[in-house]
């Protein structure tokens, strides 16, 4: 039989990361409950050999190439579904534990078989504080999702929240329920393909639960950022950002609210690029502009 879980880390050029994400879960979760895949986005930095060399036991998966966040994720999700695990731990690997998140999330999804997933509270990594991703929220009026900041340590450790969204950084989803929906949409590539396999999730009947007692801890970021004169933000990062947003907003938004959401989002974008051409970087501004127009024009079945 094959353990309950299996925690799936996507690398891509950050091996130092990945191997202590790997080394915390080793440390504070118990290991008899999970196995560990680790699947490189066709890394160049040699992250495949020196991960192997310091963690041979783990499952690799050599993806050859970069497929994004959300393909690179879906080949560990069909290794895992395939493999009998009852439920994936997706978990960025600029991340840290310090507790055992593996058996309140599993625990958590044992008790409530309602939720298809669960994700935990998200600390930052430099101030451990502060919440950098609570409780996923959508505003329908205006066309944004966001999160809510809740009581760092809730008096009732069992107590939740129901989410709209459950973050990709990190989230357990039931394998039974992703057979029903589906996997992470490819086309997504990066961003915001986790609310809209959330959304997919709740048009199934499941619930999506926020566990506030349960933590993490995150750098944000790590395979986003570059050193440029355009700042250590990777332009293309703005096209993903816009374009499926605009997607996010043509599938699951409020047609009847669509004006309020472009004079909202509309003036958001346009105050963006002019920030950008003014502080010269139009290479953003032009990765920008790139991702709203796909985000408009796009044929509503291609997405």
């Amino acid at each position: 039989m094959p353990k309950p879980v299996a925690i799936i880390l996507l690398n891509w050029n950050t091996p130092i990361h990945t191997s202590n994400c790997i080394n915390s879960l080793l440390t504070y979760c118990n290991e008899k409950l999970f196995d560990i895949l680790v699947a490189d986005n066709g890394s160049t930095d040699g992250s495949l050999s020196l991960l192997k060399t310091q963690f041979p036991d783990l499952i690799y998966i050599e993806n050859k190439e970069n497929l994004g966040f959300a393909e690179g994720n879906n080949r560990g999700l069909v290794y895992s579904i395939e493999n009998g695990y009852i439920y994936s731990l997706i978990i960025n690997t600029d991340t840290l534990v310090d507790e055992d998140i593996v058996i309140k999330l599993m625990m958590h999804l044992d008790r409530h078989v309602v939720a298809a997933a669960v994700q935990p509270a998200i600390y930052w990594m430099h101030d451990k504080t502060r919440i950098w991703n609570g409780r996923g929220l959508f505003n329908p009026v205006l066309g944004s999702t966001y999160f809510d900041k809740p009581l760092q340590y809730p008096a009732n450790p069992d107590a939740y929240k129901i989410a709209n969204w459950v973050t990709g950084c990190c989230m357990m989803v039931r394998n039974s329920a992703l057979t029903k929906t589906g996997l992470f949409n490819k086309h997504f590539f990066l961003y915001y393909e986790d609310s809209d396999l959330s959304y997919r999730l709740r048009g199934e009947g499941y619930e999506l639960h926020y566990l506030p007692s349960c933590k993490i801890y995150h750098e944000a970021g790590a395979s986003a950022t570059i050193q440029k004169k355009e700042g250590a933000l990777s332009p293309v990062i703005h096209y993903y950002i816009s374009r499926n947003h605009i997607w996010f907003l043509r599938k699951y938004g409020v047609s009847l609210l669509y004006p309020v959401n472009i004079l909202y989002n509309g003036f958001y974008y346009l105050s963006l690029w002019v920030y950008f051409k003014l502080r010269r970087r139009n290479e953003k501004a032009k990765f920008l502009i790139k991702g709203l127009k796909e985000g408009l024009f796009t044929p509503k079945k291609s997405i």
